[in-house]
């Protein structure tokens, strides 16, 4: 049984602490000059159910090793919006500004966002070419056919209200049940915001998939997505399965006892986690059962592989099917050592090394950014291409999303991402420009 607080689900593994040194320091400015993301008085504590336990010690004599945490402890009980993003002095040249005709897009679309020139996971996947086919989509926000922003749902540490996605962030709802865990003196409620040391790890991953092209701050996948932040992870980075199992109905729009409905039903889900308090042996029968019903809803479920360099079916959700799970590949294609493999795993995309995290977005960040690694950073990169996919042919199913994001992967070096035979990734690599490339070409999800 895995009960260790040093065991963390969240699948991120640089070192990132909150109001201290970031394992890369950024000079790209996310805050005004001479500012500190604020401090606020903590909120008055509701009256807890229960009196709170105590951290909970491993069963194992020796606690097990662990990279450095991606996200160290946070100041803010519950994190605050900081000042917004700095504007650059001009208006990117290639967004139009008039309402004239849209050119012929060009071969690749380079947003202006000052992140953006060190953001090499975006050109590792093509992310250039693949907005360049999708002009509308992504230069001036506007979607084919009429139809909807594609709503992503992130499970994981709980609501942030990034400036990258102002306006297009929804806080969802908190599936913590164990007031001791849940850091907010109460158990499931309907105020989804981040508590804690980890709260802001969900925000980084929402800013992968969605961040704005505004000119500011980093490029995320998909500037139209919309995205609902479901709270799973208690203050401890810990995840109850039947936490995540409830978690995963309601962000799909399936009713869960007890819970109001969703009035923002998600048409992809991202789990950057694995469940705890279960054996890692397989997938666990309550996250199956709840993966099946989310999937026979047409929605799609991408899940990070986990970061203990084993064999990843058997953590609950990357071990179950009808999962699309991601595990890490560096810059040059191959496996970093901490990416589970095997099997189950469907396909790679970027997330980092030591050293050469992804660069991204933060409130927590010195200047407003982190460069963190892990599978919990490649899985956001899938979700935000899916969800890309959809925005262009939004009748595509979980089925044909999976097949398309596998069999346009670029092929790893040499064939493989590791020497070891067993030590397998997937099909390859994350190809935006290819995916999209193939979607437009067919009628199917028109």
């Amino acid at each position: 049984m895995k009960l260790s607080l040093l065991t963390l689900p969240l699948l991120c593994a640089a070192l990132l602490s909150v109001g201290g040194q970031a394992a890369t320091s950024g000079n790209i400015p996310a805050l005004p000059p001479g500012q500190t993301l604020p401090v606020p008085k903590p909120p008055a504590p509701k009256p807890p159910a229960v009196k709170p336990l105590p951290v909970q010690m491993p069963l194992a004599q020796t606690p097990p090793t662990q990279p450095p945490l991606e996200i160290a402890p946070a100041t803010p009980l519950r994190p605050q919006t900081a000042p917004p993003l700095v504007p650059l002095p001009v208006v990117p040249p290639s967004i139009p500004t008039s309402p004239q005709p849209v050119p012929v897009p060009p071969a690749a679309y380079r947003p202006a966002d000052p992140l953006f020139t060190r953001q090499w996971d975006m050109t590792t996947i093509g992310m250039p070419q693949a907005w360049a086919l999708l002009p509308e989509v992504v230069q001036k926000g506007s979607l084919p056919n009429k139809s909807v922003p594609v709503t992503v749902a992130v499970l994981d540490t709980g609501f942030v209200n990034s400036p990258e996605l102002a306006g297009r962030v929804v806080n969802g709802y908190d599936f913590v049940h164990d007031s001791a865990r849940s850091g907010d003196g109460d158990g499931r409620d309907a105020d989804a915001s981040g508590v804690g040391q980890f709260a802001y790890h969900g925000e980084v991953v929402a800013n992968i998939i969605a961040a704005a092209h505004d000119g500011r701050g980093m490029a995320g996948i998909n500037p139209t997505a919309r995205i609902v932040q479901v709270r799973v992870a208690g203050t401890d980075g810990l995840i109850d399965p039947q936490d995540l199992a409830d978690g995963l109905r309601w962000a799909a729009g399936i009713p869960v006892p007890g819970v109001p409905a969703n009035p923002n039903p998600a048409k992809v889900l991202n789990l950057s986690l694995f469940a705890d308090f279960i054996p890692l042996t397989g997938c666990d029968a309550r996250i199956q059962n709840a993966v099946s019903a989310v999937n026979a809803k047409g929605v799609l479920i991408v899940v990070g592989a986990a970061n203990d360099g084993a064999d990843a079916s058997g953590y609950s959700p990357a071990g179950c099917r009808n999962v699309l799970t991601v595990t890490s590949a560096t810059q040059q294609g191959t496996r970093p050592d901490y990416a589970n493999w095997g099997r189950s795993v469907a396909i790679a995309a970027p997330g980092g090394e030591t050293g050469h995290g992804v660069p991204v977005s933060s409130l927590s960040g010195p200047g407003g950014e982190r460069s963190p690694n892990g599978t919990s950073m490649a899985a956001p990169h899938v979700a935000g291409v899916a969800s890309l996919l959809l925005s262009a042919r939004p009748r595509l199913t979980p089925a044909q999303l999976r097949a398309l994001l596998i069999r346009t992967a670029t092929p790893f070096p040499g064939g493989r991402c590791d020497p070891a035979p067993a030590r397998t990734c997937g099909s390859g690599t994350l190809n935006a420009a290819a995916a999209v490339r193939e979607a437009l070409a067919s009628s199917l999800g028109k």
